[in-house]
C-alpha cells in the first residue's frame, strides 16, 4: 500500500518552524541549512495542496489551515520522538510513560515541557496512544490523565490539574461591545460538541435568565471551534487551559471576566495500589505546580 502521510523530515521542519516562528531558527534547531527547512516545508505543501505558513514581516507564521493541521499531527509527532529518545536513553526508574487527551496535550502539556526537560533532563518521557475508556490498570503506562470529577474511585488515585475554568471568547474587534452576558446573546452561539450544556451553564451562572437560541453551529474539537471564533462565526465558551496560546497572540479575546468553574476538568490518575516511582514522582509534583500557577494567574485575571 502507497502510503499518503507526508515524511518524518518534512513534519520535523514543519513542527519547529511552526514553534519557532522561523526557518532559520528551526535549521539551528535540527542542525540543517535554512534552504533544507524551506524544501521541506514547500514539499509538504505540495503533498497537502495548502501554505502551511505566511509571511508577516520576519516571522512565518501558521496559516489557519496550518493551524489545523499542527494541532492533528503535532501529538503524533511528539510521540514518536519521545519513544524514540525513550528506546535510545532508558534508564531504569527515570522513566515515565503517559496517556493523555491530544487536545490538552498540544495546547497546556507540549508548550510547558521544556521547563520540565530542563529541570529532569534524567527522566525520559514517552505517550502512549490515547483512548478514552481504556482502564487504569495497564502495566505499561505510569499515569493517565482523565477527564473526569470527584469522587474517582478508591482505586484511582487522582490529583486534579486544569479544565473546570470555562471562559466566553470573541474576536478581539468585538470584545469592546460585548459587556454583559446578555450582549453575547446578539451574537451566534457555537458549541463543543461533546458539551452542548456548556452554554446553558454558563449562562445560568452569569444569572442571566433570557431566552438564548440554540447553537448556532458545533465543532468536535477545540481547535476547530477557536478557528470558528476567530473567522467570525460567533462567540464560544471553552476551557481556558486550552486557549492560552490564542489570547496571547491576540486571536481571540475574553469580553466577560467573571469566574465560573464546573466540576468537570483534567486530573491525573494512577492506580492507588501501585507505588509511584522517583521519575513520576518528580512529573507529578512538577505538572500539579504548572496547574496551580495557571490557577494563580486565572484568579489575578
Amino acid at each position: 500500500m502507497r502510503l499518503q502521510s507526508p515524511s518524518i523530515s518534512e513534519l520535523h521542519a514543519f513542527a519547529q518552524a511552526a514553534r519557532l516562528g522561523s526557518y532559520t531558527q528551526a535549521a539551528d534547531a535540527l542542525q540543517v541549512t535554512q534552504g533544507a527547512i524551506s524544501r521541506a516545508i514547500a514539499r509538504l505543501e505540495e503533498h497537502l495542496g495548502f501554505a502551511v505558513f505566511e509571511r508577516q514581516g520576519r516571522r512565518s507564521v501558521l496559516t489557519t489551515a496550518g493551524r489545523q493541521y499542527l494541532d492533528a499531527v503535532g501529538p503524533a509527532i511528539f510521540t514518536i520522538e519521545s519513544a524514540t529518545q525513550a528506546m535510545r536513553r532508558k534508564r531504569e526508574g527515570r522513566h515515565v510513560r503517559l496517556s493523555m487527551p491530544p487536545t490538552l496535550f498540544s495546547h497546556w502539556l507540549i508548550p510547558r515541557l521544556p521547563d520540565f526537560s530542563a529541570r529532569h533532563p534524567e527522566t525520559v518521557l514517552s505517550f502512549a496512544p490515547y483512548r478514552r475508556d481504556d482502564p487504569i490498570t495497564s502495566p505499561d503506562i505510569d499515569a493517565w490523565v482523565r477527564i473526569g470529577s470527584m469522587p474517582f474511585p478508591e482505586t484511582v488515585q487522582a490529583d486534579y490539574l486544569v479544565g473546570r475554568d470555562l471562559v466566553p471568547i470573541c474576536r478581539p474587534q468585538d470584545a469592546l461591545s460585548i459587556c454583559r452576558p446578555q450582549d453575547l446573546l446578539r451574537r451566534p452561539l457555537l458549541a463543543h460538541t461533546n458539551y452542548p450544556d456548556n452554554w446553558a451553564r454558563w449562562f445560568e451562572k452569569m444569572g442571566c435568565d433570557d431566552p438564548y437560541p440554540a447553537p448556532a453551529a458545533d465543532f468536535e474539537l477545540v481547535g476547530m471551534l477557536v478557528q470558528a471564533v476567530v473567522a467570525g462565526m460567533g462567540v464560544a465558551v471553552v476551557q481556558r487551559c486550552l486557549i492560552e496560546d490564542d489570547l496571547a497572540a491576540g486571536r481571540v479575546a475574553i469580553p466577560v471576566h467573571r469566574p465560573f468553574q464546573i466540576e468537570r476538568g483534567y486530573f491525573l490518575c494512577q492506580p492507588a495500589s501501585r507505588p509511584a516511582s522517583h521519575a513520576l514522582q518528580d512529573f507529578r509534583d512538577w505538572v500539579l505546580a504548572q496547574a496551580r500557577a495557571d490557577q494563580a494567574q486565572y484568579a489575578q485575571a
